[in-house]
């Protein structure tokens, strides 16, 4: 087990001050955190999940999610608004898709990360 805890009187001025001008700005980290709490939805990550396999309408993803097509829209309304899903109309149908592959390599990233700590532990 680490000790956490620095046992220095002061704080170490040159890393801070080298890495000061490099700290992501405020504004972005907030915007950043916007992004992982749709991430923290089992739900959205389901959504995400099946988008990565397929292009979907809406009464794809109530079949595929077992929920109402209100609550589906609810979630794809929250992923729609962090850029993580867009949406194409066809005729009368809306198709789902993901926005960039940024977000697959996020997913892919997350169960990686999971895959290796779970290695770990067993």
């Amino acid at each position: 087990m680490t000790n956490e805890n620095c046992e220095c009187t002061g704080h170490h001025t040159h890393p801070v001050k080298r890495i000061t001008p490099e700290l992501t700005g405020d504004l972005e980290l907030a915007r950043m955190a916007e992004i992982f709490q749709c991430f923290s939805d089992p739900t959205r990550l389901k959504i995400i999940n099946a988008l990565l396999l397929s292009e979907l309408c809406v009464c794809d993803l109530v079949k595929l999610m077992h929920m109402t097509q209100p609550a589906v829209s609810h979630h794809l309304k929250q992923l729609r608004q962090m850029r993580l899903v867009k949406c194409r109309r066809a005729g009368k149908s809306i198709f789902y898709s993901l926005d960039d592959y940024h977000i697959q390599l996020l997913f892919d990233l997350c169960r990686t990360h999971l895959n290796e700590v779970h290695g770990k532990e067993a």
